[in-house]
This record gives structure tokens, C-alpha cells and sequence, in this order.
């Protein structure tokens, strides 16, 4: 990055989610601040990554500020504090986050000959074993339910259909969904194909359940933006409803799911993750195989994949029921 567009001390710096760099990292020759504003925008590529981490960072730099310690003063024993506070707040791996970026961040001051040592690599962060997601999963009547209640006389219902119909047919995450661009929907051989684009700019190839190709092709041909290669292929909708050029965001997907789940009338509470995890389970429900489920979600290992299989809830549930007096 152009040093010359980050003007000392007081610009807002977008890399810092629109704030200006801590005080914590402001320095006389902007030696370590310039080193922040690197890790932030050379060392972090992924943004949603790099929101994360510039929101934990700011709010260690809050918790120095509170008890008025410097950058040189931070030792092990201030980082372990403030892990300490922040487990009264926060679950488990939100705080294992805070404790990631910080460790990164300060390796790269390290690095960078700013510090001498990490003072947070010492630091042992909560425990957190894992072996059933906590992701709400649709039952499959309840995933039907949902998908008939929504009103597809307009666009903004094509799209949401589509939309949601992707991301549960092809197990994909909101932000592999939300980033494809109308090429992304393609023709190969007798069918169609979602090119997602997954974490670190993979790109991953699934074959369209015939189901998302109906909702897919009715959303594409009410919009008339088929063809527009490099344009997004779900935008937002304006407010006289009609479809705009600009790419939808996936803090606006939440939303719509919120929204529609409500008026589906279902008590289930949803995200956009659950559509991936109800994908799964519906398909294991059905026969399918787990390291099938792996390839089609482009999990890296099964274990992750399995987090994700409700299909023994049900079982449970039945011998629950056996408790008669």
C-alpha cells in the first residue's frame, strides 16, 4: 500500500474497520504503526478474517488504554488478564480468536523488530473440544415449509429462493455464494454447475441439484442477467424493489433468513450456516456417505464434515421417548 494515503496520526484507516490505528501503536517515526497497518493489509488477506482480528485488536488496545499500559509494558502476564476478562463475556472460541490475533500481531512486531518477544505466545487460551456442531439444523419438512412459504411473484422472493436453494443443495457457506458472479452458474456437459469460491480464493466446483437449477433458472430469467460476465449473480434489492447492480452482503443474507424464517412461521432458530448443516444432514439421512458429504462441502477432513450430521438427534429422541410411566 501507498504509505502517502495513510496520513499520521489522525486518518481513519479503513484496514482498522474505519477507525483510526490505536494509540497504543502510534509512535514519533510511525515505525510500529506502519508495521500494524502492513499485518492488516499484506499479512491478512481474507476480509472477513481481517475484520475479525482489527475488532479483537482494538479492544485490547481499550483494555491497555483502560489500565494505562504501554506497548513496551505488555507482558504475558497483561495478555493472560485480559484472556481472563474477556472468558466472562465471550464463549470459548470467540476468545481463542482474540488470542490468535493477538499472538499473530505481535509475532509480526517481532518480526518486524518492533518487540523483543511475544508476550501473548505464553498464553494458554479456554478449552474447547467439539464433537456435534451447535449450528441449528431445518428438519426436512420444516426446510419444505420454508421454501413453499416463500412468495416468488417478485424478484426479491426469486432471488431469496435461489439464493438459499444454492447454499443448501451444494452444502456452500453464505460467503462462497454471496461472491459468485453470473458465470459462476454454468453449463458443463448434460447439466449445470456452482463454481464457489471458497476461503483462501479456492474455487470449487459442484454439480446443481435439480431443484436449485429450477430455482436458479426462474431467478436468472425474471432478472435478465444471465450472460453478464464479472457481474454479481445475487444483488440487493433497491427500494422500489427492484434489483440493483450491487453485490448482496452476507450480514444482508442473515437478515433474509431471520426475516423468513419468521414468516414461515418455524420455531427453529436459523442462520446461514444452518442451511450447510441442514444440507448435510438431509443428504446423510438419505444414504449418502460421509466422505462424499466431505467432498461436496470441501472440508478438509471428515471430523469437520461430521460436526455438521444431525442424524442421530432423532434416534435420541425416540429412545427419549421410551421413558413411559
Amino acid at each position: 500500500m501507498d504509505q502517502s494515503i495513510i496520513p499520521y496520526p489522525n486518518s481513519q484507516l479503513p484496514v482498522l474497520s474505519s477507525g483510526p490505528v490505536p494509540a497504543l501503536f502510534l509512535d514519533s517515526d510511525g515505525r510500529t504503526w506502519r508495521r500494524v497497518v502492513e499485518f492488516f493489509t499484506a499479512q491478512i488477506r481474507n476480509p472477513n478474517t481481517r475484520a475479525a482480528y482489527a475488532q479483537a485488536i482494538k479492544r485490547f488496545c481499550a483494555y491497555c488504554h483502560q489500565y494505562g499500559i504501554t506497548l513496551e509494558q505488555i507482558s504475558p502476564y497483561h495478555v493472560a488478564g485480559y484472556i481472563e476478562q474477556l472468558q466472562q463475556n465471550l464463549a470459548a472460541p470467540s476468545v481463542k480468536q482474540h488470542l490468535a490475533a493477538l499472538r499473530m500481531l505481535f509475532d509480526y512486531l517481532v518480526i518486524g523488530q518492533v518487540l523483543p518477544t511475544n508476550p501473548a505466545s505464553a498464553v494458554r487460551g479456554p478449552k474447547y473440544v467439539v464433537s456435534k456442531g451447535l449450528t441449528p439444523v431445518l428438519t426436512p419438512d420444516e426446510a419444505h415449509t420454508l421454501f413453499a412459504a416463500i412468495d416468488i411473484s417478485s424478484i426479491t422472493g426469486l432471488r431469496d429462493r435461489a439464493l438459499l436453494g444454492a447454499m443448501v443443495y451444494s452444502f456452500a457457506r453464505v460467503g462462497a455464494v454471496v461472491a459468485m458472479n453470473t458465470e459462476d452458474y454454468f453449463a458443463q456437459g448434460k447439466r449445470y454447475w456452482f463454481r464457489l469460491h471458497e476461503k483462501g480464493g479456492r474455487l470449487h466446483d459442484v454439480p446443481v441439484h435439480h431443484k436449485a437449477e429450477e430455482f436458479m433458472d426462474a431467478y436468472l430469467t425474471a432478472a435478465g442477467i444471465a450472460g453478464q460476465k464479472g457481474a454479481p449473480l445475487f444483488r440487493t434489492i433497491d427500494r422500489r424493489r427492484t434489483l440493483t447492480d450491487r453485490r448482496i452482503h452476507r450480514v444482508d443474507v442473515l437478515a433474509m433468513v431471520k426475516r423468513r424464517t419468521r414468516d414461515a412461521g418455524l420455531l427453529t432458530a436459523t442462520c446461514c450456516h444452518s442451511f450447510r448443516a441442514t444440507g448435510i444432514t438431509c443428504y446423510l439421512l438419505n444414504g449418502g456417505r460421509l466422505e462424499h458429504a466431505q467432498r461436496i462441502a470441501a472440508h478438509s477432513s471428515p471430523r469437520t464434515t461430521k460436526l455438521y450430521d444431525r442424524t442421530s438427534d432423532q434416534i435420541n429422541l425416540d429412545e427419549i421417548e421410551k421413558i413411559v410411566f
